[in-house]
């Protein structure tokens, strides 16, 4: 039967990454995948590949096929997406909680940049009250300039100033799931064996000399269920089962791949995994200078005004007055952060970026060891290549598919049965 919408959906269960990330290496497979071609694709975990499949087959009438091996594969029909989106509420609505979610992060980084506004007009529209009311302060000149943007490409004044305080988020959201994906094809090109020092440039190595202790390797076992094996000459080189078993026929990783042309083309992967460095801000030198010149005037302001506040009765004045007053704590706080908080966070982007920049360092150095690689790197890696195994599962060593019927199914494995029997006699 199928689900109504609103019903019961498995995918509705999924986290959305995983299930967008799942469909698209279903897609990117034609519809017909094993867990291993998700994991590698996607660079999920095994058991979030097998989660989601299972999910996706269960809400839109995909199939399983399972080959003479044991081997599951998940077929999908061509309009699944279609068939999910009628069946769940959530991917119906989910692209309008995104824009809503997009729509309430402008509204944050904008507020910002209007408190300051607000602040600045609140301080001086106060400071002006009370000169007027006051028969102890003598009127002094003061200049009120009125500061305009330079019209920036990707933001205007307002957020320019939430950017100089804040920044502007991590430059490497939602880098993991890049690095996973160009690990999981790095080894499923190559035949599911590969030595360390063929990951050490996706991985987080701070000198090469850490490539000597392989345990940088461990993150990468627990998520491909990675094993090692020893080679005849003792090496120790790493397996993954899963990965070695797909449903794609692209070619494998040859041996032609060792030595420079590491660095040319293996399966689409790049040289090495590169870290970006954070910016304080991404405004230009002119939207900075103009955030720093108002928080500045908001910062003068209010230090004048605390004066004057303190110099009069605020019991006696006005209302507008009274109510500056018991909300001044916030109007320094404002002030004081404004300045305080750029200056913490350009501490925090140097330390940072030093550090981002010595892993990127580590990953050259490692990938240029491979482009360049020494006799017993050479050997190492070639004897990778010799146990690299890589078996496409066909339609012809599919032996059972929920497709069909079974008992149709059992009547065409018994004459596949025969005919096998037969080509054993003639042998």
């Amino acid at each position: 039967m199928g689900i109504r919408p609103g019903g019961v959906v498995e995918t509705d269960k999924l986290p959305s990454d995983v299930r967008n990330r799942a469909m698209e290496a279903v897609d990117a497979c034609g519809g017909r995948v094993t867990i291993g071609d998700v994991a590698s694709k996607a660079g999920l975990k095994l058991n979030e590949s097998q989660k989601a499949l299972q999910a996706l087959a269960s809400d839109t009438d995909g199939f399983l096929e399972v080959s003479d091996e044991g081997d599951v594969l998940y077929v999908f029909p061509k309009d699944y997406r279609s068939k999910l989106v009628a069946k769940s509420l959530r991917l119906k609505f989910e692209p309008v909680f995104e824009k809503g979610k997009a729509a309430a992060e402008y509204l944050i980084r904008v507020s910002f940049g209007t408190a300051l506004i607000a602040s600045i007009v609140i301080v001086y529209t106060t400071i002006i009250a009370i000169l007027s009311s006051s028969r102890y302060w003598d009127p002094y000149y003061y200049r009120r300039r009125q500061l305009r943007t330079d019209g920036g490409d990707n933001m205007n004044f307002i957020e320019s100033v939430f950017s100089f305080v804040f920044g502007d988020g991590d430059p490497n959201q939602g880098i993991e799931e890049e690095r996973w994906k160009l690990i999981g094809q790095y080894i499923s090109s190559n035949g599911g064996v590969v030595a360390a020092e063929e990951l050490a440039p996706f991985l987080d190595l701070k000198t090469t000399e850490d490539m000597s202790d392989e345990s940088y390797i461990l993150p990468v076992l627990l998520r491909f269920d990675g094993q090692p094996e020893i080679d005849e000459e003792g090496n120790i080189l790493y397996r993954f089962p899963s990965l070695q078993r797909t449903a794609s026929s692209k070619r494998s990783g040859r041996k032609e791949y060792v030595g420079k042309r590491w660095a040319d083309w293996v399966g689409g992967v790049g040289k090495f995994f590169t870290e970006k460095t954070w910016q304080f801000s991404k405004t230009s030198a002119s939207e900075r200078a103009m955030a720093i010149g108002l928080g500045g005037l908001n910062l003068f302001g209010v230090i004048i005004l605390g004066t004057m506040l303190q110099d009069m009765a605020v019991t006696q004045s006005g209302g507008f007055i009274k109510f500056v007053s018991s909300i001044f704590p916030l109007l320094q706080i404002y002030a004081g952060s404004f300045f305080a908080i750029p200056l913490i966070r350009w501490f925090f982007v140097l330390q940072r970026n030093a550090e981002i920049e010595k892993r990127n360092r580590a990953r050259e150095q490692c990938a240029r060891m491979l482009e360049l690689p020494d006799l017993s790197l050479r050997r190492k890696l070639l004897s990778a290549r010799d146990m690299a195994q890589k078996t496409v599962i066909g339609q012809d060593r599919i032996v059972y598919s929920t497709d069909k019927d079974i008992i149709e199914q059992d009547v065409e494995a018994q004459e596949w049965d025969r005919k096998f029997r037969e080509i054993e006699k003639s042998d």
